[in-house]
């Protein structure tokens, strides 16, 4: 059988288009300034989504596809984005690319529009870097896009669009944050996995979670969430992860300078200054914050110091070194805490003036980076802390009792950690199809100690021991605490098909924790002779390992719609703070591991980018869960009991709506407006319980209703910023209290709403801020304190105001 002359030129159409079908198309090119100088760390994006390349020192790229069409963004910080399309005919290609830099005509409003559009493509993806996102629930805050009170910190703004947050506001400067979610105490962030650019930054991961230091708003780019099933990659906690990924330095300038100054109520004054910059190989970035105020009741000044050091060198085009170093010193006077009566009376009073607070922290990091090749990626990070944190004061369960000047308790925490996490990420084919598979490893290694004991007798801020002028002092204990905790954990992303993936992972580990030390009891008469003397010892030493295992499910119908499902095991060791310190506020019962498993559902996306959301469902099952309880004793008396309640469930819906004014009322590009609204509706029980009258009760910390809604407007360089919070009555003990207790510690917390306004305003270098805070001036409390800074009612900042003026060369 012959071929006609038609026929061969059909079989060689069908062999053309069949190659360019199958072939990969190889993209080269540099990229450089109006004024041809190359740029560094251009972010090239598929507009569909996904990092294609980073652009090196020299601004030269390449990136390989298999498609013969691509949409391609181009983009670094300080320069206009730049959209092409591009068509591939040939093997290679070559495409050199010229950027804009941002000018004074360009408008605020038009840069962060910009800016928007790139972290839409570079947002929590199914893999970012060495870690993997699929199928989880992830939210990520931009810092950057924000018209918010950062000088302070102000959690209530900065946390707006991150579903279901509760959040304890013990002061008007930010000085620590109070985080937490679906029941979870929000005490100093404690049932979250906190980190800084990736690496551990809590006093003890373990042994003791609470994060004293959280890295101030002004330095900060993105703050990434990912919620319970966070606890395969991130270890042992129920909340999740939070990670604040500090701002970069500016990789095309050899020296960028920015400082902020700001002032408010009650004698508020913050400077935040920075440097940073690029030359050659190296880039550096310094930070400097200080904080001072007189605070918003008596007895309550401070004065906060934390600087901050990045240093990076990129070996090659493949490794990176980096290394970073932060330092916070803060002394802050603790006003104390109130009865209801007291709050009820006058909600800004203070009985305490003897009352200090001190933290001493320094972390350290090292990061090593190195690609092996486009498909795998390897992270090394060393770290370590060396930390103490002081507590000074009068200390009674009687929190409207007047100070009677005697000696003070005095607790002090050592703090000395180190530990390294390596991961490894690569993308292999199975079965015709990609997929991608995270290794990993921690070592974790942990030196701390616990004094409790009498302080001196007077009104400063002295953290000496009085032990040798009292030493029949009633609270007295000494405690070395050191932790052990390996790891190794694996998850791995499965495509059934172009839309829908599985990821299984699994997490191993093994935990060591020790308590050896005492405590003494000391009883004295009316005459104050001592009748009893004695020194318990306790010599505690667990070991334990596991597995923690977990399922994430995506189906993503388009780029603007993914259906997503997980179910995870979390585990949470006790900490030694349970154990060691003697609380006038309760009493330690019997306490063991707690444990249990997060599930979520969801579904987020777009909405032809008029409306964003994420609106999913979670159910938390927490066994053996730590809490407070009311026992009646013998002899009539109703103590607080600390200790394992027992298994309880909460399930909840949480939702996020953005809705862009602007694209749905079709105003021009020079304005922006938006409305958010985002609630949580949590119901919560506890089905299991061997402490008579808590089954059936609600958990704590568990608002039925959590609402945060507020409008955002923008003209040029203008732009504001008004929001209302509202959380309904919660309870603060696992015996659901209503009738406060004269401590203060038990009861219910009402329901409040607060109102936020603040707006910004940008000419050329200089920038404005101002804003006010609770509007309103809403009398209310998020806190009912066991210890310091109580015990009892911690009331929330008045109405208050703050401009800041910032400067940017």
């Amino acid at each position: 059988m012959k071929l006609k002359l038609k026929d061969y030129r059909l079989l060689v159409l069908l062999l053309m288009i069949s190659s360019s079908v199958f072939s990969q198309f190889k993209v080269t090119g540099i990229v450089t300034s109006e004024e041809n100088k190359p740029l560094n760390k251009v972010e090239i994006f598929n507009s569909n989504g996904g990092v294609l390349a980073k652009s090196g020192i020299d601004g030269s790229y390449s990136f390989e596809t298999d498609k013969s069409q691509l949409n391609i963004v181009f983009y670094v910080d300080n320069y206009q984005l730049l959209e092409k399309t591009v068509s591939f005919s040939q093997k290679e290609t070559i495409l050199n690319i010229t950027l804009n830099s941002f000018t004074e005509e360009l408008s605020e409003i038009v840069i962060q529009a910009q800016k928007r559009k790139v972290f839409e493509l570079s947002r929590l993806k199914d893999v970012v870097k060495t870690a993997i996102y699929a199928g989880k629930k992830t939210e990520v805050v931009l810092l950057n896009q924000s018209t918010v009170n950062l000088a302070s910190n102000n959690a209530r703004q900065i946390y707006s669009q991150v579903a279901g947050l509760n959040i304890f506001e013990n002061d008007d400067a930010g000085l620590q944050l109070n985080i937490g979610g679906r029941g979870l105490d929000p005490n100093r962030t404690s049932n979250f996995n906190t980190r800084q650019n990736g690496y551990d930054i809590s006093a003890d991961v373990l042994g003791y979670p609470e994060s004293y230091y959280s890295p101030p708003a002004e330095a900060i780019e993105q703050i990434q969430i990912v919620r319970g099933a966070a606890s395969l990659q991130y270890g042992t906690q129920f909340g999740g992860l939070v990670n604040f990924v500090l701002k970069k330095p500016n990789a095309n300038k050899s020296l960028e300078i920015l400082t902020r100054n700001t002032i408010g109520s009650n004698s508020l004054f913050t400077n935040f200054t920075s440097i940073n910059g690029t030359k050659n190989k190296w880039s550096y970035l310094a930070y400097y914050n200080y904080k001072q105020g007189d605070g918003f009741r008596p007895n309550s000044k401070f004065d906060s110091k934390n600087a901050f050091f990045h240093l990076g060198y990129e070996v090659n085009d493949k490794t990176n070194l980096e290394f970073e170093v932060t330092y916070l010193n803060y002394l802050a006077q603790q006003a104390g805490g109130l009865t209801d009566i007291m709050f009820n009376e006058n909600p800004y009073q203070s009985n305490r003036a003897r009352n200090w607070f001190k933290i001493d922290w320094f972390l350290y990091n090292f990061k090593l980076s190195h690609e092996f090749s486009e498909k795998t990626t390897f992270t090394f990070n060393f770290f370590g802390l060396d930390a103490t944190r002081k507590a000074l004061g009068f200390r009674t369960n009687r929190v409207n009792q007047v100070d009677p000047g005697d000696e003070r308790d005095l607790i002090e925490g050592d703090f000395k950690n180190f530990g390294f996490e390596a991961r490894l990420l690569s993308s292999y084919n199975i079965f015709n199809r990609e997929a991608t598979f995270l290794v990993g490893t921690k070592f974790y290694k942990a030196n701390n100690t616990s004094i409790q004991g009498p302080g001196t007798k007077g009104t400063d801020a002295n953290f000496s021991s009085a032990l040798g002028q009292y030493p029949n002092y009633g609270n007295q204990s000494n405690y070395l605490n050191p932790n052990l905790n390996i790891a190794v954990f694996g998850e791995n992303i499965f495509y059934i098909n172009d839309k829908i993936s599985v990821t299984p992972g699994i997490r191993f580990e093994y935990i060591k924790t020790e308590s050896e030390g005492y405590f003494k009891k000391i009883n004295t008469d009316g005459a104050g002779n001592v009748i009893l003397n004695e020194t318990i010892t306790s010599n505690k030493n667990n070991t334990r390992s596991f597995l923690l295992l977990g399922l994430g499910l995506s189906y993503k119908a388009s780029k603007s719609f993914e259906l997503y499902g997980n179910i995870s095991q979390n585990y949470r060791s006790v900490t030694f703070s349970d154990l060691n310190i003697v609380n006038p506020s309760f009493r330690i019962g019997n306490l063991d591991d707690e444990k249990g498993y997060t599930t979520d559902i969801g579904v987020r996306g777009n909405i032809n980018k008029y409306i964003s959301y994420d609106f999913g469902a979670f159910g938390l099952f927490y066994n053996d869960r730590i809490g407070l309880v009311s026992k009646g004793l013998a002899d009539g008396r109703v103590i607080q009991e600390r200790g394992n309640v027992g298994d309880a469930r909460i399930l909840g819906v949480e939702s996020l709506f953005d809705f862009d004014l602007r694209r749905i009322l079709k105003i021009q590009n020079d304005y922006s407006f938006s409305y958010f609204i985002n609630a949580s509706f949590i119901k919560s029980k506890y089905t299991r319980s061997e402490v008579p009258g808590v089954i059936n009760n609600q958990v704590e910390f568990v608002p039925d209703l959590n609402l945060k809604t507020g409008l955002k407007f923008g003209y040029q360089n203008f732009s504001s910023n008004i929001q209302y919070t509202y959380l309904s009555k919660q309870f603060t003990d696992a015996s659901n209290s209503v009738t406060p207790s004269l401590s203060g510690v038990n009861g219910i917390i009402p329901s409040y709403n607060v109102l936020d306004f603040s707006t910004s305003y940008k000419y050329k270098m200089f920038k404005l801020e101002a804003g006010v805070n609770n509007m309103l001036d809403e009398k209310y409390f998020t806190r009912r304190a066991t210890g310091y800074p109580g015990p009892g009612i911690i009331p929330s900042a008045p109405r208050s105001y703050y401009v800041t003026l910032e400067i940017k060369i």
